[in-house]
C-alpha cells in the first residue's frame, strides 16, 4: 500500500530491490567467472602437455652446443613424454616436504618420473597407488638435481637448506667463473628424468663456499609451491636402457 500509494516509497523500494538483484546477479556471474576460470586453466594446462613435449624435442634435435655435423636420434629426441597431474596436498613448511597428485599407476606413472609444474622443477615421484603419487618435493633435503647457468656456462648442484620454501642453493659453482644476481639457473643434459632447459631459479644472493674456490649461491624458485595447482610428470621412455647401461658396466 505505501509503495502504491507513495512516489518516495516506491522509488525507495525500486532501488532497493534492483540493488539487492544486482548484488546477487553479481554474485552469479562471479561463480560462473570463477567455475569457467578453473576449466581455462585446465586446459592451458593441457595445451602445456604438447608444448612441453614439443620444446624438449627441439631441444634435442637441435642442441645449442652440438658441432657442425651432430645428427640427433629421432627416437632419442623424442624420449620424453608429458602427463597432466592436479596438485591435491603440498608441504612447505617441513625438513622434507611432499606433495600429492591425482595421478597414479594406472595413468603411466612410477616411481622415479620426474615432475614439472609451468615455471619450473617440482620433484620426483617416490611412491604410487593406482589413482594417486606422493612426489618428493625440491624442497627436500636430500633431493638433489644437476643444474645449469647458461650464462656462464657452469654445471653445479642444486640443494634446499630447509629454512625459505622460495629459495635453494647452487652448489659447486667455480669462484673464476662470472655469475651475477638475476642470472636464470635451469635443469642441465646431465640429468635422467628432466628435459635440459627447465628453469629452476633466478640467482638473488652469491657468497663465497667454504673451500674459497666455489661459489654458494642463493636462487629464487620459479615455481611457487604455495599456488601450485597442476603438474606434469615426466616419462623417459629410454631411462630403463641407460639404467641397464649403467648396470651392466659396472659388472
Amino acid at each position: 500500500m505505501l509503495v502504491g500509494s507513495s512516489s518516495s516509497w516506491g522509488v525507495r523500494y525500486f532501488n532497493t530491490s534492483n540493488w539487492y538483484a544486482a548484488s546477487i546477479l553479481g554474485l552469479a556471474n562471479s561463480f560462473k567467472e570463477y567455475v569457467g576460470l578453473r576449466e581455462v586453466n585446465r586446459q592451458l594446462a593441457e595445451e602445456n602437455v604438447r608444448l612441453n613435449e614439443q620444446l624438449a624435442r627441439l631441444m634435442q634435435e637441435d642442441p645449442p652446443k652440438a658441432p657442425a655435423g651432430y645428427l640427433p636420434d629421432s627416437t632419442f629426441a623424442s624420449r620424453y613424454q608429458y602427463t597432466l597431474a592436479k596438485v591435491i596436498d603440498v608441504q612447505t613448511r617441513m625438513t622434507n616436504n611432499y606433495l600429492t597428485i591425482d595421478k597414479g599407476t594406472r595413468d603411466g606413472i612410477a616411481p622415479g618420473m620426474g615432475v614439472i609444474s609451468a615455471t619450473g622443477v617440482v620433484g620426483k615421484v617416490q611412491y604410487c597407488s593406482a589413482r594417486m603419487s606422493v612426489v618428493t618435493s625440491i624442497l627436500h633435503s636430500r633431493f638433489m638435481v644437476s643444474t645449469e647457468l647458461p650464462k656462464s656456462g657452469e654445471i653445479g648442484t642444486v640443494v634446499w637448506t630447509g629454512k625459505n620454501a622460495d629459495e635453494v642453493r647452487l652448489l659447486d659453482i667455480s669462484r673464476f667463473k662470472k655469475v651475477e644476481k638475476g642470472d636464470t639457473a635451469f635443469t642441465s643434459a646431465y640429468n635422467p628424468v628432466f628435459p635440459p632447459g627447465v628453469m629452476i631459479g633466478t640467482v638473488q644472493e652469491i657468497l663465497s663456499s667454504e673451500s674459497e674456490t666455489t661459489y654458494d649461491i642463493g636462487l629464487k624458485l620459479s615455481t611457487d609451491f604455495h599456488t601450485l595447482g597442476y603438474v606434469y610428470v615426466i616419462r623417459n621412455h629410454l631411462l630403463e636402457d641407460m639404467e641397464n647401461l649403467i648396470e651392466n658396466s659396472d659388472k
